[in-house]
């Protein structure tokens, strides 16, 4: 009963770039009715506040309102969430299953005071015809009123955040779109919004597979429904969420008069130079998209910061881009720093103090060039490219 957002280009505010659109997920459960029983019809989240009208407006044509037994809110952010108080309007009294956190959030969002029934791990609802929906709280994947639902006899796992991606299709479901597309939006949602809760995603991981429930979709609020194969993004999320790395090297630059850029140009070279097998990368901080640089970094096992001195810092978009590492908290990373300077040279030591503080390996005390690289200069970067890459 979701919404398709085929223009949305900023998430989270400004925070987060969306290249291919998303999609709010909302499912509705519908158990056949028998005279002798009495089935139950449940709502599964709801959409984004702006698509409020539209969505609740669809759902009417699909059951009528009164007929909604449960309500469940598996997250509070609006994105889920927004469409509940216009649905509330039309039936107040419906009970709402979510998490405590959950209604606190709630109750901060819309300062209602709805039926809440909070629930916690283990809890579960009958539904009908031997069914029921058990709730798993998922608290940090990624806030912590975060929960997942299990339909048996259908083996559906609804997981709300917890493997979705931002990415727009009709086809919905996994095995019909192109898998190149679905993995980098997949890999980039967790880089920049699940990485800090590594942790926590493992130990959740493993504690809903020890419960060794038959799970044959996995329906996410973002992006595709898992049915082919569902498991292997839950496989893909442990990769991630224990120190992942591949054979790559990135380096994240600003320049102001080329200088810079060309040293970054000629590390690459002398990278590529002793390990042609590596992957190289290069990314001008200030124009490419700062969540496609934090995806490739998350993917890198040495990354290389390049900025000229200003005012005896850095420049501004490396500066935003250590303040992103910081939150995000990557590990299994080496760094080392470049750059140019005219006067006094201070960048390269403050970005050694930042990747210092980030928690990384230091690989040295990084490299300078003075004013514009003459060969001398250049020579110099392409040996240090050449020490970068035997590592």
């Amino acid at each position: 009963m979701g919404k398709i957002d085929w223009e949305l280009k900023k998430f989270h505010g400004d925070e987060y770039s969306i290249n291919r659109g998303t999609t709010y997920n909302s499912y509705l459960i519908r158990e056949e009715k028998n005279v002798l029983r009495e089935e139950k019809n449940v709502l599964i989240d709801t959409v984004w506040l702006p698509f409020a009208g539209e969505f609740v407006a669809n759902l009417q044509k699909e059951i009528d309102l009164k007929k909604i037994d449960y309500v469940v809110a598996n997250h509070a952010e609006i994105d889920h969430s927004g469409a509940l108080p216009e649905l509330m309007r039309f039936i107040p009294d419906t009970p709402i299953y979510c998490t405590q956190n959950a209604l606190k959030s709630l109750r901060g969002h819309y300062h209602q005071n709805w039926n809440f029934k909070p629930v916690k791990t283990g809890d579960k609802i009958s539904l009908g015809n031997g069914k029921e929906l058990i709730f798993v709280e998922m608290r940090m994947l990624h806030w912590p009123d975060s929960m997942a639902c299990y339909l048996t006899g259908d083996n559906i796992l609804f997981s709300n955040d917890a493997f979705g991606q931002h990415y727009a299709s009709e086809y919905m479901f996994n095995d019909l779109v192109k898998q190149d597309e679905l993995f980098s939006e997949c890999i980039k949602y967790y880089a920049n919004i699940l990485t800090p809760f590594s942790k926590l995603v493992d130990a959740k991981i493993k504690e809903v597979l020890a419960l060794q429930l038959p799970i044959d979709i996995i329906a996410t609020s973002h992006g595709v429904i898992w049915r082919q194969n569902p498991t292997q993004i839950v496989e893909k999320y442990l990769q991630w969420a224990n120190a992942y790395q591949e054979n790559q090297i990135t380096l994240v630059y600003d320049t102001m008069w080329e200088g810079t850029r060309r040293m970054a140009e000629t590390i690459a070279k002398g990278i590529k130079d002793v390990n042609a097998a590596a992957n190289v990368k290069l990314y001008n901080a200030a124009k490419i998209d700062k969540n496609d640089i934090m995806t490739e970094i998350f993917k890198s096992r040495i990354v290389l910061f390049g900025s000229p001195t200003i005012n005896k810092g850095i420049a501004t978009a490396l500066a935003g881009i250590f303040e992103e590492l910081k939150g995000l908290q990557f590990v299994n990373k080496k760094a080392a720093a470049f750059g140019c300077y005219g006067w006094s040279g201070e960048s390269v030591g403050n970005m050694n103090k930042l990747i210092t503080e980030a928690g990384w390996e230091l690989i040295n005390d990084g490299i300078k060039c003075f004013w514009n690289p003459d060969e001398e200069s250049i020579t110099k970067c392409f040996l240090y490219g050449q020490e970068i890459g035997r590592m």
